[in-house]
């Protein structure tokens, strides 16, 4: 039997990533600094940055969604922004320390590389939920642009439980769907990220700082 290539989740929530890779053909093992009783698969309360350090090279490729408090327009709308620590930065240098095939989520205006920008309306779901993806091989946009149709969930729903199950969270509670992000945007990526399992090159070609 073909062994499923390993994926480490970092940050993992109650795992809509993690759902998105699992069907993309991965063994997921999630990491988070909170108990999350409702994650899919194998899971960890531990650092992530130092899960990373010390587990990394157990992996074939990592997923980390540090934080978006920290860059969110809503955080500043409704509190401070800057009591939310940056973990995007030393995620990106601990992934890139470790030469796997990398992914990071967050908020459109989170100071990432914006390798990949998907919106629920790009996978037939009726939310808009936009997530911006750096990669360490430089994805490229295939997917069709937005089509905000009059059906799509506005955000004031998004506490409601009608928000988690448009995403396909349906698993999660109402306030773990408010942090996820839908499986299928996940699940796109990961069929490409699969390719790059194993690659003698990839290390030679992570990305660096966004441009």
């Amino acid at each position: 039997m073909t062994r499923r290539p390993r994926l480490l989740d970092l940050y993992s929530g109650a795992g809509g990533a993690a759902m998105g890779y699992h069907l993309a053909g991965f063994d997921v093992v999630g990491v988070d600094i909170h108990h999350q009783p409702n994650y899919p698969f194998e899971h960890h309360v531990a650092d992530a940055l130092e899960y990373v350090t010390e587990h990394g090279h157990e992996f074939d490729a990592l997923h980390g969604s540090p934080t978006c408090q920290t860059f969110a327009n809503v955080t500043s709308w409704r509190g401070d922004q800057s009591k939310y620590p940056d973990l995007l930065t030393p995620t990106r240098t601990a992934f890139q320390a470790t030469g796997l095939p990398w992914v990071i989520e967050n908020v459109p205006e989170a100071p990432l590389r914006h390798d990949l920008l998907l919106c629920g309306s790009m996978f037939g779901l009726h939310v808009r939920r936009h997530r911006a993806f750096e990669t360490s091989w430089g994805a490229f946009q295939l997917t069709a642009p937005c089509f905000h149709h009059p059906g799509l969930l506005p955000f004031e729903h998004k506490g409601e439980r009608a928000y988690a199950d448009a995403m396909g969270c349906t698993w999660m509670t109402n306030i773990e769907g408010r942090q996820a992000i839908p499986p299928a945007y996940t699940e796109h990526i990961g069929m490409y990220l699969r390719s790059l399992v194993g690659s003698p090159s990839h290390a030679n070609r992570s990305s660096g700082d966004p441009g």
